[in-house]
């Protein structure tokens, strides 16, 4: 039956009303699909310094939720390399947008964060660099968000030269060896030592954590009965170290320095146990590396030199 023309007038009116509405609401969904989720991938969330690294990151999604959503997970030790490789083939799955990483290794990560660009996720390095000729081999472009180490530990160094005489004994205790944030900082303690005259007697690895910390700090210790200066390459270290120079008697005679800042090592700068750290703004560092890659998902650049966009580290001191 055909509608008189008021009525094919008030039809015509009402299907161009509902046309109109469609795009609205089509672009309304699109929007809401298109929200970005980043995956945060930490390592051990048994150290301070992450925790508090993970607490930030956490503060500034609640306070962007309409920005971004974020998944996160950390492993248990800090050498569990195949621990977060697992964590990134779940954020694969999970179809992220983007994953900021603090990779355990520097070297083993690179193939599954390889598998995630091909999968167009963007990946954003954090807290300790990823190998740049590995990345290249696999013609990856990763910039990584963080301090620079070696000048951090070379300012905490050369703090603790300033106590010391030329040609005193020190050992460094150095982080998991295969992580470029321990070579640096490794290499900023020598930088210091040798400017300053110093015998560097004793180089170990205490993995990050405190008890192999104070087992190497008793070593040397030990073997070295005039060391003066035990340099960690972390505070978890650093509190194993603190262990060992009381244990061995030596309290006041042995300085020891550390790096991070973290909670747990304030008292003991404040007390002369320690001398000095350094703060690499822990509770900033994911947040960085999320605005970051949030810039990438937007397909937008980000500033950075030579693949690095440098955070701040500065020398802390007894407050």
């Amino acid at each position: 039956m055909k509608l008189p023309f008021a009525g094919r007038l008030l039809a015509a009116a009402v299907l161009a009303a509902a046309s109109a509405a469609l795009p609205l609401s089509s672009a309304f969904a699109d929007d809401t699909a298109v929200k970005p989720k980043v995956g945060l991938v930490m390592k051990s969330l048994a150290n301070e310094f992450f925790v508090t690294m993970q607490d930030g990151a956490k503060d500034y999604q609640k306070a962007h939720a309409a920005d971004f959503d974020m998944i996160t997970n950390g492993i248990k030790n800090e050498t569990d390399t195949s621990a977060q490789i697992d964590i990134v083939n779940q954020m694969i799955l999970a179809k992220v947008n983007a994953i900021v990483i603090a990779p355990a290794d520097s070297k083993a990560l690179v193939n599954v964060l390889k598998k995630a660009s091909d999968a167009g996720i963007k990946v954003v390095n954090i807290d300790n660099r990823l190998d740049p000729e590995v990345l290249k081999s696999k013609n990856l472009d990763v910039p990584f968000v963080g301090p620079d180490n070696r000048k951090g530990s070379r300012l905490v160094g050369e703090y603790l030269a300033k106590q010391l005489a030329s040609g005193d004994k020190v050992g460094i205790i150095e982080g998991v060896p295969t992580t470029t944030n321990a070579q640096q900082r490794t290499a900023g303690f020598k930088d210091a030592m040798d400017a300053a005259g110093m015998k560097i007697v004793s180089v170990q690895s205490g993995n990050w954590e405190i008890d192999q910390g104070n087992k190497v700090a008793a070593a040397m210790l030990s073997e070295y009965p005039d060391l003066k200066a035990l340099l960690a390459g972390n505070d978890n270290m650093a509190l194993g170290a603190v262990s060992a120079v009381r244990a061995a008697g030596k309290a006041g005679k042995v300085q020891v320095v550390g790096y991070d800042n973290i909670a747990a090592i304030k008292p003991m700068l404040n007390d002369g146990r320690v001398l000095a750290t350094a703060d690499q703004a822990a509770a900033q560092q994911a947040v960085f590396g999320i605005q970051n890659a949030l810039k990438l998902v937007k397909g937008e650049k980000v500033e950075s030199v030579d693949g690095v966009i440098e955070t701040p580290v500065e020398l802390v001191l007894k407050q």
